[in-house]
Protein backbone atom coordinates (compact mmCIF):
# COMPACT_ATOMS: atom_id res chain seq x y z
CA UNK A 1 0.00 0.00 0.00
CA UNK A 2 1.18 3.53 -0.79
CA UNK A 3 1.32 5.63 2.39
CA UNK A 4 2.47 8.93 0.91
CA UNK A 5 3.38 10.48 -2.43
CA UNK A 6 5.61 13.50 -2.77
CA UNK A 7 6.14 15.19 -6.14
CA UNK A 8 8.61 18.05 -6.48
CA UNK A 9 9.45 19.98 -9.62
CA UNK A 10 7.47 17.73 -11.98
CA UNK A 11 5.37 19.66 -14.48
CA UNK A 12 2.61 21.60 -12.68
CA UNK A 13 3.53 20.27 -9.24
CA UNK A 14 6.18 22.39 -7.57
CA UNK A 15 5.85 20.56 -4.25
CA UNK A 16 2.85 18.31 -3.78
CA UNK A 17 2.30 15.80 -0.99
CA UNK A 18 -0.62 13.36 -1.09
CA UNK A 19 -1.57 10.90 1.65
CA UNK A 20 -3.80 8.43 -0.20
CA UNK A 21 -6.60 6.30 1.18
CA UNK A 22 -5.76 2.64 1.67
CA UNK A 23 -8.28 1.39 -0.90
CA UNK A 24 -9.88 3.95 -3.20
CA UNK A 25 -8.73 7.42 -4.25
CA UNK A 26 -10.89 9.57 -6.52
CA UNK A 27 -8.75 12.46 -7.73
CA UNK A 28 -10.72 15.57 -8.62
CA UNK A 29 -9.65 19.07 -9.56
CA UNK A 30 -10.26 21.88 -12.00
CA UNK A 31 -8.69 21.80 -15.47
CA UNK A 32 -4.89 22.13 -15.29
CA UNK A 33 -4.85 21.23 -11.59
CA UNK A 34 -2.49 18.31 -12.24
CA UNK A 35 -4.68 15.21 -11.90
CA UNK A 36 -3.14 13.36 -14.84
CA UNK A 37 0.30 14.62 -13.86
CA UNK A 38 -0.11 13.06 -10.42
CA UNK A 39 -1.04 9.73 -12.02
CA UNK A 40 2.00 10.00 -14.29
CA UNK A 41 4.24 10.69 -11.31
CA UNK A 42 2.94 7.65 -9.41
CA UNK A 43 3.47 5.38 -12.42
CA UNK A 44 6.93 6.84 -13.08
CA UNK A 45 8.11 6.15 -9.54
CA UNK A 46 6.60 2.65 -9.38
CA UNK A 47 7.65 1.43 -12.83
CA UNK A 48 10.38 3.77 -14.10
CA UNK A 49 8.39 4.05 -17.32
CA UNK A 50 5.91 6.36 -19.01
CA UNK A 51 4.02 5.95 -22.31
CA UNK A 52 5.54 2.48 -22.61
CA UNK A 53 9.13 3.79 -22.59
CA UNK A 54 11.75 4.30 -19.89
CA UNK A 55 11.85 7.64 -18.10
CA UNK A 56 15.33 8.32 -19.49
CA UNK A 57 14.04 7.95 -23.06
CA UNK A 58 11.06 10.25 -22.43
CA UNK A 59 12.88 12.95 -20.42
CA UNK A 60 12.29 16.40 -21.91
CA UNK A 61 12.52 20.07 -20.79
CA UNK A 62 8.75 20.35 -20.34
CA UNK A 63 8.83 17.87 -17.45
CA UNK A 64 10.44 20.52 -15.25
CA UNK A 65 8.21 22.87 -13.29
CA UNK A 66 8.21 26.26 -15.03
CA UNK A 67 8.16 28.15 -11.72
CA UNK A 68 11.27 26.34 -10.48
CA UNK A 69 13.09 27.08 -13.74
CA UNK A 70 12.01 30.74 -13.67
CA UNK A 71 13.24 31.09 -10.08
CA UNK A 72 16.60 29.61 -11.09
CA UNK A 73 16.98 32.12 -13.92
CA UNK A 74 15.96 35.02 -11.66
CA UNK A 75 18.46 33.99 -8.97
CA UNK A 76 21.24 33.72 -11.56
CA UNK A 77 20.40 37.21 -12.82
CA UNK A 78 21.00 38.50 -9.27
CA UNK A 79 24.47 37.00 -9.28
CA UNK A 80 23.59 34.15 -6.93
CA UNK A 81 24.48 30.45 -7.30
CA UNK A 82 21.18 28.60 -7.08
CA UNK A 83 20.86 24.85 -7.38
CA UNK A 84 20.01 23.57 -10.84
CA UNK A 85 16.32 22.58 -11.27
CA UNK A 86 15.55 18.95 -10.45
CA UNK A 87 12.60 16.56 -10.43
CA UNK A 88 12.06 14.37 -7.37
CA UNK A 89 9.19 11.88 -7.09
CA UNK A 90 8.90 9.72 -3.97
CA UNK A 91 6.43 6.95 -3.16
CA UNK A 92 6.40 5.89 0.49
CA UNK A 93 5.14 2.33 0.98
CA UNK A 94 3.70 0.35 3.88
CA UNK A 95 6.20 -1.53 6.02
CA UNK A 96 5.30 -5.11 5.04
CA UNK A 97 7.56 -8.17 4.60
CA UNK A 98 7.54 -8.36 0.79
CA UNK A 99 8.79 -4.75 0.53
CA UNK A 100 11.74 -4.98 2.92
CA UNK A 101 14.30 -4.93 0.10
CA UNK A 102 13.08 -1.39 -0.68
CA UNK A 103 13.38 -0.22 2.94
CA UNK A 104 15.77 2.57 3.86
CA UNK A 105 16.13 6.17 4.99
CA UNK A 106 17.14 7.72 1.65
CA UNK A 107 14.04 9.91 1.37
CA UNK A 108 12.93 13.46 2.14
CA UNK A 109 10.94 12.70 5.31
CA UNK A 110 11.64 14.94 8.30
CA UNK A 111 12.61 13.54 10.70
CA UNK A 112 14.29 10.86 8.61
CA UNK A 113 12.11 7.77 8.37
CA UNK A 114 13.33 4.28 7.51
CA UNK A 115 10.52 2.88 5.39
CA UNK A 116 10.04 0.98 2.12
CA UNK A 117 9.76 3.20 -0.91
CA UNK A 118 10.92 4.12 -4.40
CA UNK A 119 12.29 7.38 -5.75
CA UNK A 120 12.75 8.75 -9.26
CA UNK A 121 14.93 11.82 -9.73
CA UNK A 122 15.96 13.82 -12.80
CA UNK A 123 19.24 15.47 -11.83
CA UNK A 124 22.28 17.06 -13.50
CA UNK A 125 24.70 14.49 -14.89
CA UNK A 126 28.09 14.90 -13.21
CA UNK A 127 29.81 13.96 -16.47
CA UNK A 128 28.53 17.18 -18.04
CA UNK A 129 29.31 19.73 -15.33
CA UNK A 130 31.28 21.98 -17.69
CA UNK A 131 28.46 22.00 -20.24
CA UNK A 132 25.92 22.75 -17.53
CA UNK A 133 28.03 25.60 -16.20
CA UNK A 134 28.27 27.06 -19.69
CA UNK A 135 24.49 26.88 -20.07
CA UNK A 136 23.93 28.33 -16.59
CA UNK A 137 26.01 31.39 -17.53
CA UNK A 138 23.19 32.39 -19.91
CA UNK A 139 20.25 30.15 -18.94
CA UNK A 140 17.07 29.79 -20.97
CA UNK A 141 13.67 28.42 -19.99
CA UNK A 142 14.38 25.18 -21.88
CA UNK A 143 16.70 23.10 -19.72
CA UNK A 144 19.46 21.17 -21.52
CA UNK A 145 18.12 17.74 -20.54
CA UNK A 146 20.86 16.13 -22.62
CA UNK A 147 23.11 16.93 -19.65
CA UNK A 148 20.70 15.39 -17.13
CA UNK A 149 20.25 11.78 -16.01
CA UNK A 150 17.42 9.80 -14.45
CA UNK A 151 18.09 8.08 -11.13
CA UNK A 152 15.57 5.42 -10.13
CA UNK A 153 16.32 3.99 -6.72
CA UNK A 154 14.80 2.36 -3.65
CA UNK A 155 14.81 4.07 -0.28
CA UNK A 156 17.70 1.71 0.48
CA UNK A 157 19.61 3.72 -2.16
CA UNK A 158 19.80 0.70 -4.46
CA UNK A 159 19.62 1.41 -8.18
CA UNK A 160 16.54 -0.03 -9.90
CA UNK A 161 16.69 -1.24 -13.48
CA UNK A 162 13.40 -3.12 -13.54
CA UNK A 163 10.15 -2.72 -11.65
CA UNK A 164 10.33 -4.64 -8.36
CA UNK A 165 8.06 -7.66 -8.48
CA UNK A 166 6.04 -6.44 -5.48
CA UNK A 167 5.12 -3.19 -7.27
CA UNK A 168 2.79 -4.61 -9.92
CA UNK A 169 0.98 -1.68 -11.49
CA UNK A 170 -1.93 -1.48 -13.94
CA UNK A 171 -2.39 1.69 -16.00
CA UNK A 172 -5.85 2.04 -17.60
CA UNK A 173 -6.66 5.11 -19.68
CA UNK A 174 -10.19 5.22 -21.09
CA UNK A 175 -9.28 8.28 -23.17
CA UNK A 176 -7.03 6.31 -25.56
CA UNK A 177 -9.76 4.49 -27.48
CA UNK A 178 -8.84 3.87 -31.10
CA UNK A 179 -11.83 3.55 -33.37
CA UNK A 180 -10.34 3.80 -36.86
CA UNK A 181 -6.86 2.33 -37.11
CA UNK A 182 -7.30 -1.22 -35.89
CA UNK A 183 -7.07 -2.69 -32.41
CA UNK A 184 -4.51 -0.95 -30.22
CA UNK A 185 -1.65 -2.89 -28.67
CA UNK A 186 -3.03 -2.50 -25.16
CA UNK A 187 -6.29 -4.23 -26.06
CA UNK A 188 -4.44 -7.03 -27.86
CA UNK A 189 -2.39 -7.65 -24.72
CA UNK A 190 -5.50 -7.74 -22.55
CA UNK A 191 -7.32 -10.16 -24.82
CA UNK A 192 -4.26 -12.34 -25.26
CA UNK A 193 -3.85 -12.67 -21.51
CA UNK A 194 -7.25 -14.38 -21.29
CA UNK A 195 -5.90 -17.44 -23.12
CA UNK A 196 -4.20 -20.38 -21.45
CA UNK A 197 -0.76 -21.41 -22.84
CA UNK A 198 -2.10 -24.63 -24.39
CA UNK A 199 -4.91 -22.67 -26.08
CA UNK A 200 -2.44 -20.20 -27.58
CA UNK A 201 -0.24 -23.06 -28.84
CA UNK A 202 -3.21 -24.85 -30.42
CA UNK A 203 -4.49 -21.70 -32.16
CA UNK A 204 -0.99 -20.86 -33.42
CA UNK A 205 -0.49 -24.35 -34.85
CA UNK A 206 -3.87 -24.39 -36.62
CA UNK A 207 -3.25 -20.87 -37.98
CA UNK A 208 0.08 -21.98 -39.49
CA UNK A 209 -1.54 -25.08 -41.00
CA UNK A 210 -4.33 -22.97 -42.50
CA UNK A 211 -1.80 -20.65 -44.12
CA UNK A 212 0.17 -23.63 -45.45
CA UNK A 213 -3.03 -25.09 -46.91
CA UNK A 214 -3.79 -21.76 -48.60
CA UNK A 215 -0.31 -21.76 -50.15
CA UNK A 216 -0.81 -25.32 -51.46
CA UNK A 217 -4.27 -24.65 -52.90
CA UNK A 218 -5.14 -21.11 -53.97
CA UNK A 219 -1.57 -20.18 -54.90
CA UNK A 220 -0.69 -23.48 -56.69
CA UNK A 221 -1.99 -22.54 -60.13
CA UNK A 222 -0.45 -19.09 -59.93
CA UNK A 223 2.92 -20.49 -58.88
CA UNK A 224 2.89 -23.05 -61.71
CA UNK A 225 2.31 -20.26 -64.22
CA UNK A 226 4.97 -18.01 -62.69
CA UNK A 227 7.53 -20.82 -62.70
CA UNK A 228 7.02 -21.38 -66.45
CA UNK A 229 7.29 -17.68 -67.24
CA UNK A 230 10.47 -17.12 -65.24
CA UNK A 231 12.09 -20.51 -65.86
CA UNK A 232 14.26 -19.08 -68.65
CA UNK A 233 15.39 -16.17 -66.47
CA UNK A 234 16.03 -17.78 -63.10
CA UNK A 235 17.36 -21.15 -62.11
CA UNK A 236 15.04 -21.05 -59.08
CA UNK A 237 11.85 -19.15 -60.02
CA UNK A 238 9.85 -17.05 -57.52
CA UNK A 239 6.70 -18.53 -55.94
CA UNK A 240 3.99 -17.04 -53.71
CA UNK A 241 3.28 -18.43 -50.22
CA UNK A 242 1.71 -17.22 -46.98
CA UNK A 243 4.21 -15.65 -44.57
CA UNK A 244 4.94 -18.05 -41.69
CA UNK A 245 7.32 -15.80 -39.72
CA UNK A 246 6.56 -14.53 -36.22
CA UNK A 247 5.69 -11.05 -37.47
CA UNK A 248 2.51 -12.47 -39.00
CA UNK A 249 1.33 -14.34 -35.92
CA UNK A 250 -2.37 -15.06 -35.50
CA UNK A 251 -2.78 -12.28 -32.92
CA UNK A 252 -2.20 -9.68 -35.66
CA UNK A 253 -5.00 -11.15 -37.76
CA UNK A 254 -7.65 -11.49 -35.04
CA UNK A 255 -10.17 -8.75 -34.42
CA UNK A 256 -12.49 -8.80 -31.38
CA UNK A 257 -16.18 -8.53 -32.20
CA UNK A 258 -18.98 -7.15 -30.03
CA UNK A 259 -22.48 -8.45 -30.87
CA UNK A 260 -21.22 -9.48 -34.30
CA UNK A 261 -19.68 -6.07 -35.03
CA UNK A 262 -15.88 -5.49 -35.16
CA UNK A 263 -14.68 -3.83 -31.98
CA UNK A 264 -13.29 -0.85 -33.92
CA UNK A 265 -16.76 -0.16 -35.35
CA UNK A 266 -18.52 -0.23 -31.98
CA UNK A 267 -19.43 3.02 -30.29
CA UNK A 268 -16.62 4.76 -28.43
CA UNK A 269 -18.51 4.46 -25.16
CA UNK A 270 -18.80 0.70 -25.60
CA UNK A 271 -15.12 0.44 -26.52
CA UNK A 272 -14.12 2.40 -23.45
CA UNK A 273 -16.25 0.31 -21.06
CA UNK A 274 -15.00 -2.97 -22.53
CA UNK A 275 -11.36 -1.94 -22.30
CA UNK A 276 -11.68 -0.92 -18.66
CA UNK A 277 -13.57 -4.07 -17.68
CA UNK A 278 -11.10 -6.32 -19.53
CA UNK A 279 -8.10 -4.55 -18.06
CA UNK A 280 -9.42 -4.70 -14.52
CA UNK A 281 -10.30 -8.37 -14.91
CA UNK A 282 -6.82 -9.06 -16.25
CA UNK A 283 -5.14 -7.36 -13.32
CA UNK A 284 -7.55 -8.45 -10.59
CA UNK A 285 -5.59 -10.06 -7.78
CA UNK A 286 -2.24 -9.38 -9.48
CA UNK A 287 -1.69 -5.64 -9.63
CA UNK A 288 -1.28 -3.94 -6.28
CA UNK A 289 -1.78 -0.46 -7.73
CA UNK A 290 -4.34 0.42 -10.39
CA UNK A 291 -4.67 3.84 -12.04
CA UNK A 292 -7.76 4.64 -14.12
CA UNK A 293 -8.14 7.93 -15.98
CA UNK A 294 -11.63 9.28 -16.64
CA UNK A 295 -13.72 6.09 -16.78
CA UNK A 296 -16.76 8.17 -17.75
CA UNK A 297 -15.38 8.93 -21.24
CA UNK A 298 -18.01 8.52 -23.97
CA UNK A 299 -20.47 6.82 -21.60
CA UNK A 300 -24.11 7.64 -20.94
CA UNK A 301 -25.30 7.92 -17.35
CA UNK A 302 -26.73 4.38 -17.26
CA UNK A 303 -23.72 2.82 -19.01
CA UNK A 304 -21.43 4.56 -16.55
CA UNK A 305 -23.43 3.20 -13.61
CA UNK A 306 -23.05 -0.33 -15.02
CA UNK A 307 -19.31 0.13 -15.51
CA UNK A 308 -18.82 1.48 -11.98
CA UNK A 309 -20.59 -1.58 -10.60
CA UNK A 310 -18.25 -3.85 -12.60
CA UNK A 311 -15.20 -1.91 -11.45
CA UNK A 312 -16.20 -2.26 -7.81
CA UNK A 313 -16.78 -5.99 -8.26
CA UNK A 314 -13.49 -6.59 -10.09
CA UNK A 315 -11.24 -4.64 -7.71
CA UNK A 316 -9.56 -7.05 -5.30
CA UNK A 317 -9.38 -6.40 -1.56
CA UNK A 318 -5.65 -5.71 -1.52
CA UNK A 319 -5.57 -3.32 -4.48
CA UNK A 320 -5.13 0.43 -4.17
CA UNK A 321 -7.01 2.36 -6.86
CA UNK A 322 -6.36 5.88 -8.15
CA UNK A 323 -9.15 7.23 -10.37
CA UNK A 324 -9.28 10.67 -11.99
CA UNK A 325 -12.70 11.95 -13.01
CA UNK A 326 -14.83 14.92 -14.03
CA UNK A 327 -18.05 13.04 -13.30
CA UNK A 328 -20.25 13.54 -10.24
CA UNK A 329 -21.72 10.10 -10.88
CA UNK A 330 -18.30 8.49 -10.39
CA UNK A 331 -17.72 10.54 -7.24
CA UNK A 332 -21.15 9.91 -5.73
CA UNK A 333 -21.40 6.21 -6.50
CA UNK A 334 -17.89 5.26 -5.43
CA UNK A 335 -18.07 7.48 -2.35
CA UNK A 336 -17.16 11.10 -1.60
CA UNK A 337 -15.06 9.92 1.34
CA UNK A 338 -12.54 8.62 -1.24
CA UNK A 339 -12.10 12.06 -2.80
CA UNK A 340 -8.67 13.67 -3.11
CA UNK A 341 -9.24 17.29 -4.15
CA UNK A 342 -6.37 19.03 -5.94
CA UNK A 343 -7.04 22.70 -5.36
CA UNK A 344 -5.03 25.91 -5.33
CA UNK A 345 -3.80 25.16 -1.80
CA UNK A 346 -2.85 21.86 -0.18
CA UNK A 347 -4.77 18.74 -1.32
CA UNK A 348 -7.94 17.97 0.63
CA UNK A 349 -9.12 14.51 1.65
CA UNK A 350 -12.76 13.87 2.43
CA UNK A 351 -12.34 10.68 4.44
CA UNK A 352 -13.40 12.55 7.59
CA UNK A 353 -16.98 13.00 6.42
CA UNK A 354 -19.57 11.29 8.56
CA UNK A 355 -20.69 7.85 7.27
CA UNK A 356 -24.26 9.16 7.08
CA UNK A 357 -23.22 11.97 4.74
CA UNK A 358 -21.20 9.58 2.56
CA UNK A 359 -24.20 7.25 2.21
CA UNK A 360 -26.44 10.25 1.53
CA UNK A 361 -24.41 11.30 -1.51
CA UNK A 362 -24.20 7.72 -2.76
CA UNK A 363 -27.99 7.63 -2.85
CA UNK A 364 -28.07 10.84 -4.91
CA UNK A 365 -25.91 9.97 -7.93
CA UNK A 366 -27.66 12.64 -9.99
CA UNK A 367 -26.62 15.49 -7.68
CA UNK A 368 -23.74 17.52 -9.12
CA UNK A 369 -21.36 17.14 -6.20
CA UNK A 370 -18.43 18.33 -8.29
CA UNK A 371 -19.96 21.80 -8.50
CA UNK A 372 -19.50 22.07 -4.75
CA UNK A 373 -16.01 20.61 -4.96
CA UNK A 374 -14.69 22.79 -7.79
CA UNK A 375 -16.39 26.17 -7.26
CA UNK A 376 -14.41 29.05 -5.73
CA UNK A 377 -17.47 30.38 -3.88
CA UNK A 378 -20.88 28.77 -3.49
CA UNK A 379 -24.45 29.90 -2.88
CA UNK A 380 -26.73 27.08 -1.72
CA UNK A 381 -30.44 27.57 -2.35
CA UNK A 382 -33.43 25.30 -1.79
CA UNK A 383 -34.91 25.15 -5.28
CA UNK A 384 -34.97 26.52 -8.85
CA UNK A 385 -37.13 29.54 -8.03
CA UNK A 386 -34.71 30.67 -5.29
CA UNK A 387 -31.81 30.21 -7.73
CA UNK A 388 -33.50 32.29 -10.44
CA UNK A 389 -34.46 35.15 -8.12
CA UNK A 390 -31.01 35.26 -6.48
CA UNK A 391 -29.37 35.51 -9.92
CA UNK A 392 -31.53 38.59 -10.62
CA UNK A 393 -30.76 40.13 -7.20
CA UNK A 394 -27.02 39.62 -7.68
CA UNK A 395 -26.97 41.05 -11.20
CA UNK A 396 -28.99 44.11 -10.12
CA UNK A 397 -26.45 44.68 -7.35
CA UNK A 398 -23.17 44.08 -9.23
CA UNK A 399 -24.04 44.23 -12.93
CA UNK A 400 -22.79 40.67 -13.46
CA UNK A 401 -24.12 37.18 -13.02
CA UNK A 402 -22.69 35.27 -10.04
CA UNK A 403 -20.81 32.78 -12.25
CA UNK A 404 -18.93 35.69 -13.85
CA UNK A 405 -17.58 36.48 -10.39
CA UNK A 406 -16.53 32.90 -9.71
CA UNK A 407 -19.68 32.16 -7.68
CA UNK A 408 -21.72 29.03 -8.39
CA UNK A 409 -25.38 29.10 -7.34
CA UNK A 410 -26.41 25.52 -6.61
CA UNK A 411 -29.99 24.42 -6.16
CA UNK A 412 -30.00 21.65 -3.55
CA UNK A 413 -33.22 20.14 -4.97
CA UNK A 414 -34.08 18.17 -1.87
CA UNK A 415 -30.51 17.56 -0.69
CA UNK A 416 -30.20 18.17 3.02
CA UNK A 417 -28.63 21.58 3.66
CA UNK A 418 -26.61 20.07 6.52
CA UNK A 419 -25.04 17.48 4.16
CA UNK A 420 -24.05 20.15 1.67
CA UNK A 421 -22.60 22.37 4.39
CA UNK A 422 -20.62 19.46 5.88
CA UNK A 423 -19.02 18.80 2.50
CA UNK A 424 -18.24 22.51 2.00
CA UNK A 425 -16.84 22.74 5.55
CA UNK A 426 -14.40 19.91 4.85
CA UNK A 427 -13.38 21.56 1.57
CA UNK A 428 -12.93 24.92 3.29
CA UNK A 429 -15.30 26.64 0.84
CA UNK A 430 -16.82 30.11 1.27
CA UNK A 431 -20.57 29.50 1.28
CA UNK A 432 -23.75 31.54 1.56
CA UNK A 433 -26.68 29.21 2.23
CA UNK A 434 -30.29 30.41 1.98
CA UNK A 435 -33.44 28.71 3.13
CA UNK A 436 -37.09 29.40 3.92
CA UNK A 437 -37.98 29.88 7.57
CA UNK A 438 -41.14 27.74 7.30
CA UNK A 439 -42.57 29.66 10.23
CA UNK A 440 -39.64 28.81 12.54
CA UNK A 441 -37.36 31.44 14.07
CA UNK A 442 -34.03 31.68 12.14
CA UNK A 443 -31.99 31.11 15.32
CA UNK A 444 -33.68 27.72 15.79
CA UNK A 445 -32.95 26.72 12.21
CA UNK A 446 -29.28 27.70 12.46
CA UNK A 447 -28.63 25.74 15.65
CA UNK A 448 -28.36 22.24 14.04
CA UNK A 449 -26.02 23.68 11.40
CA UNK A 450 -23.71 25.50 13.80
CA UNK A 451 -20.85 22.97 13.61
CA UNK A 452 -20.51 23.57 9.85
CA UNK A 453 -20.72 27.38 9.98
CA UNK A 454 -17.92 29.93 10.44
CA UNK A 455 -18.31 33.70 10.63
CA UNK A 456 -17.24 35.34 7.39
CA UNK A 457 -16.72 31.95 5.74
CA UNK A 458 -19.94 29.91 5.85
CA UNK A 459 -23.20 31.52 6.89
CA UNK A 460 -26.92 30.80 6.56
CA UNK A 461 -29.34 33.53 5.52
CA UNK A 462 -33.01 33.15 6.46
CA UNK A 463 -35.91 35.55 5.98
CA UNK A 464 -37.72 37.12 8.93
CA UNK A 465 -40.74 35.07 10.04
CA UNK A 466 -42.87 38.22 10.02
CA UNK A 467 -42.22 38.65 6.29
CA UNK A 468 -43.51 35.20 5.29
CA UNK A 469 -42.64 31.53 5.55
CA UNK A 470 -41.32 31.04 2.00
CA UNK A 471 -39.83 32.99 -0.92
CA UNK A 472 -43.16 34.10 -2.43
CA UNK A 473 -44.60 35.94 0.59
CA UNK A 474 -41.13 37.43 1.22
CA UNK A 475 -41.21 38.91 -2.31
CA UNK A 476 -44.74 40.21 -1.78
CA UNK A 477 -43.71 41.87 1.49
CA UNK A 478 -40.68 43.66 0.02
CA UNK A 479 -42.03 44.53 -3.46
CA UNK A 480 -45.73 44.98 -2.81
CA UNK A 481 -48.58 43.26 -4.62
CA UNK A 482 -49.11 46.03 -7.15
CA UNK A 483 -45.56 45.96 -8.51
CA UNK A 484 -45.43 42.16 -8.52
CA UNK A 485 -48.72 42.01 -10.42
CA UNK A 486 -47.15 44.21 -13.08
CA UNK A 487 -43.92 42.20 -13.19
CA UNK A 488 -45.85 38.93 -13.42
CA UNK A 489 -48.35 40.19 -16.01
CA UNK A 490 -51.35 38.61 -14.29
CA UNK A 491 -54.94 39.89 -14.37
CA UNK A 492 -56.30 42.23 -11.68
CA UNK A 493 -58.63 39.47 -10.47
CA UNK A 494 -55.84 36.94 -9.86
CA UNK A 495 -54.61 36.54 -6.31
CA UNK A 496 -50.85 37.29 -6.38
CA UNK A 497 -49.95 34.97 -3.48
CA UNK A 498 -52.00 32.04 -4.80
CA UNK A 499 -50.69 32.46 -8.36
CA UNK A 500 -47.03 32.69 -7.27
CA UNK A 501 -47.32 29.69 -4.98
CA UNK A 502 -48.95 27.60 -7.71
CA UNK A 503 -46.57 28.73 -10.48
CA UNK A 504 -43.33 29.00 -8.50
CA UNK A 505 -40.80 28.57 -11.31
CA UNK A 506 -42.81 30.53 -13.89
CA UNK A 507 -43.23 33.39 -11.42
CA UNK A 508 -39.48 33.43 -10.74
CA UNK A 509 -38.71 33.49 -14.47
CA UNK A 510 -41.09 36.41 -15.12
CA UNK A 511 -39.63 38.40 -12.23
CA UNK A 512 -36.07 37.66 -13.37
CA UNK A 513 -36.75 38.96 -16.90
CA UNK A 514 -38.94 41.92 -15.94
CA UNK A 515 -37.78 45.43 -16.84
CA UNK A 516 -39.31 46.76 -13.62
CA UNK A 517 -37.15 47.29 -10.52
CA UNK A 518 -37.07 44.48 -7.97
CA UNK A 519 -36.82 45.14 -4.25
CA UNK A 520 -35.13 41.96 -3.05
CA UNK A 521 -35.90 40.15 0.20
CA UNK A 522 -33.46 41.38 2.85
CA UNK A 523 -31.86 37.96 3.44
CA UNK A 524 -31.12 37.53 -0.28
CA UNK A 525 -29.49 40.94 -0.43
CA UNK A 526 -27.38 40.10 2.61
CA UNK A 527 -26.33 36.79 1.05
CA UNK A 528 -25.29 38.50 -2.20
CA UNK A 529 -23.16 41.06 -0.36
CA UNK A 530 -21.60 38.37 1.83
CA UNK A 531 -20.59 36.00 -0.94
CA UNK A 532 -19.09 38.74 -3.12
CA UNK A 533 -17.47 40.56 -0.23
Amino acid sequence: MIKKIRVRGYRIHRDLTIVPNTKLNIIVGANESGKSTLIEAIVLALTGRINGRSAAEELNPHWFNTGVVADFIAEKAKGKLPRLPEIDIEVFLADVPDLQELCGAHNSSVPTEATPGVRLRCVPNKDYLLELQAWAAKPTHLLPVEYYCVEWTSFADQKLNMRPRALTTAVIDARTVRSSGGIDFHLRQILGSQLEPHERASISLQYREAKAALSDSAFKAVNDRISQIHASLHAQPIALAMDQTARTSWEESVSPHVAGVPFTMAGQGQQSAIKIALAMNRHAGRSKYVTIEEPENHLSHTSLATLLHRMSALASADQQLFITTHSSSVLNRLGVEALQFLGPAAPVKLNELSPETVEYFKKLPGFDTLRLVLADKIVLVEGPSDEIIFERVFKDLYGKRPIECGIDVVSMRGLSLARGLELCHRLGKRVAAMRDNDGVEPAELRRPLAQWLAAGQREVFIGDVLHGKTLEPQLIHHCGEARLRTMLGITPNADVSTWMTREKTEAALRIATSVHALTPPAYMLQAAKFING
